[in-house]
């Protein structure tokens, strides 16, 4: 019998030993997963940002064409009132040229 424990006590403390390996084992398996969530989690917060970056500079061009819209109308305006004054005028030069 005195042979049996210490027998016994080994193949416990070995199937203590398989048991801790595993979940060391596990463990480290969950850390590695936990620190890929936390750089994709960082990733994204990087892509939000740019994002939001580039509505920024989409909003400006935006605003600047429609500045740009703006001033090409005024200038429509301007030579199409040029136009009616020069028909205007040329035909005030042929009714004094008859």
């Amino acid at each position: 019998m005195a042979t049996g424990a210490p027998d016994s006590q080994a193949r416990f403390g070995q199937s203590v030993k398989g048991l801790l390996t595993e979940k060391v084992n596990t463990c480290g398996t969950d850390v590695i997963a936990l620190t890929k969530q936390v750089l994709k989690g960082s990733r994204s917060s990087e892509l939000l940002g740019q994002a939001a970056r580039n509505m920024v500079l989409q909003e400006d061009a935006i605003l600047h064409s429609e500045d740009s819209l703006r001033k090409m109308a005024i200038i429509t305006t301007h030579l199409q009132y040029h136009v009616e004054q020069s028909s205007d005028l040329q035909d005030q030069l042929n009714h004094l040229l008859k």
